[in-house]
Parts: C-alpha cells; sequence; structure tokens
C-alpha cells in the first residue's frame, strides 16, 4: 500500500504542542487594522489551539503528524 500524503496547506499553518495537541494563528491580523482596537489587535496576534471538532479532520490532513 502506497504511503498517505500529507496536506501541506494544514502543515504549514499548524503547530503540534508537547503535549500532542495543535496550534493555530487566529486570522484577521493581516491588514485593515485601523479600525481595530489595540486590545483586539493584541489578542489576534496570539496563537490558539484548535477545537476537539476539528481534531479528527487534522489527523487526516497530517497522517504522520508533523
Amino acid at each position: 500500500m502506497p504511503k498517505m500524503k500529507t496536506r501541506k496547506c494544514a502543515a504549514k499553518r499548524l503547530k503540534k504542542t508537547g503535549t500532542g495537541k495543535y496550534r493555530h494563528y487566529k486570522a484577521g491580523s493581516r491588514h485593515i487594522l485601523t479600525k481595530k482596537s489595540s486590545k483586539r489587535k493584541r489578542n489576534l496576534k496570539q496563537d490558539a489551539a484548535i477545537s476537539s471538532a476539528e481534531k479528527n479532520r487534522i489527523k487526516a490532513a497530517l497522517p504522520y503528524g508533523l
């Protein structure tokens, strides 16, 4: 049976933590920043954990991890 392919879009956007969770960067921090408050921009800088509902999709996209 051939090897499974890694989804490169997922591999470039996600990081795996030491405990096995996946982290992602939040959307909306690239442009049109003038109308956003400082608090909102500051919170957009921090990465976030993926939800448990997305875990199965991530496992399928990254069959061998990162």
